[in-house]
This record gives C-alpha cells, sequence and structure tokens, in this order.
C-alpha cells in the first residue's frame, strides 16, 4: 500500500513524503533519499520494491515538489547545489526516520548520488537509524567525519564516476575503518548512476548485485532485537 503523507520536522516544517508500507506491520523501516532529479516515479518505484521485500520505506521531499526533468541536468545540479545538506539530513531525513521509529521499527537509510551523501551524513548525525547504505555519494566537507559514523554502514562506488570519485572512495574507506562500526565498500566496474534503471548508464548487473548485498545487509542489521 502506498500513499503521500506529510511529516512535521523538529523546526516545525512540513514535508510531504512517499510512504509504501509491507505487508507485515512490524517490518523494519527504511528511508529513502532522492537524487538530484527529486521524488520522481523511479525513487517511488524504489519505496515501492523495498514493500514488496518486506520493508515499509519512505521518501521524504528534500525539494518541497519539485522534480528535474532527466534531461535538465544543468537544473538538477542548481536545485542539488542549493540544498542545505545538513538541514535536510538533521529535519527532513530525521524526520521520516522518526516517523518510522514512532512505529516501533528499526530502521535504514539509503539514497542516491544527493542521498548518498544525506545517508553518510545521517549516519554520523541522526539518533533514529539503525543502519546506512549510501550509493555513489561522498559528503565534501565530511569525508573525514565518517569516521564518526555511529550505525553499521555500506557503500556502493563506481570505478567510473567522476564525481564520487574512486579516490573519494578510498577515502572514505579509510574512514569507516577507522570508526569501529561495522562497514562494507563495494566497488563496481560502471558509471554514476548504475542503479536508476531510468538513466542511460543503468547498469543492471551491477545494479542487481548492490541491491543483494542491500537486502543482506538489511537483513543483518535491521533484525528485531
Amino acid at each position: 500500500m502506498a500513499e503521500s503523507i506529510v511529516l512535521e520536522t523538529a523546526a516545525g516544517r512540513s514535508v510531504s513524503a512517499y510512504l509504501a508500507r509491507a505487508a507485515e506491520p512490524d517490518a523494519p523501516g527504511i528511508v529513502v533519499i532522492q537524487e538530484w532529479w527529486g521524488v520522481q516515479a523511479q525513487i517511488r518505484g524504489v519505496c515501492d520494491r523495498y514493500a514488496a521485500a518486506g520493508f515499509t520505506a519512505i521518501a521524504p521531499d528534500l525539494y518541497d515538489g519539485k522534480v528535474i526533468p532527466y534531461h535538465d541536468r544543468e537544473g538538477a545540479g542548481q536545485a542539488m547545489n542549493a540544498l542545505d545538506f545538513l538541514a535536510a539530513t538533521d529535519e527532513v531525513a530525521g524526520a521520516a526516520a522518526r516517523f518510522l521509529k514512532a512505529e516501533g521499527r528499526r530502521v535504514g537509510l539509503t539514497g542516491f548520488c544527493l542521498g548518498g551523501v544525506v545517508s553518510i551524513l545521517g549516519a554520523i548525525r541522526l539518533a533514529d537509524i539503525d543502519a546506512a547504505s549510501a550509493y555513489y555519494g561522498a559528503p565534501d566537507d565530511a569525508l573525514d567525519d565518517a569516521a564518526r559514523v555511529r550505525v553499521p554502514v555500506q557503500a556502493h562506488f563506481a570505478d567510473r564516476d567522476h564525481w564520487c570519485t574512486p579516490a573519494d572512495a578510498d577515502r572514505m574507506e579509510r574512514r569507516f575503518a577507522a570508526s569501529g562500526q561495522p562497514f562494507s565498500v563495494f566497488r563496481y566496474a560502471c558509471d554514476h548512476g548504475f542503479a536508476n534503471e531510468d538513466e542511460p548508464r543503468f547498469d543492471r548487473a551491477a545494479a542487481d548485485l548492490a541491491w543483494q548485498r542491500d537486502m543482506a545487509w538489511w537483513g543483518e542489521h535491521l533484525a528485531a532485537r
């Protein structure tokens, strides 16, 4: 079952979100953070796929309803660059995690590109998540802070990525190792955006493998305790 809901942030702001519920009422929860395009059909589809796999998933809207067409990369870049990443993490992703936690769920945080950055920041900053998995995103101003992740974290990087580069992936892995938290870092011989089936850079084999790794990760770290 999927629906649009409104979340209230700690700052009193109302934020829309897409919610896809698993059939099991006590299923773990996953917060899904958008790419730089916004909460478009593909991100809603990720939530639906999680729900079908037994996770209640929510995608909070970081862009207040704005969706950038795939052909408008300049517009997507402008929207992403205008985003306050720390506020998006603390207030918006935090509100989504708090919503799931209030229902008694263990909560995972995942995201892609822009959302990958928020996922790493959330693993450092958010109290209501229990594990994270980030796709091709590394926060420039928090690469060293990644040593302070407070939950198990997994990351998926692309070897041909010119935005979140292999050097960024290497540095992130070193910082995760210094955190003392369980972590996994995977690299794929493909391009940035490989997990988005609507993108020309989509790589099915890599995307399927990353999904399988996420299912194992969530199974290990979001199981009821």
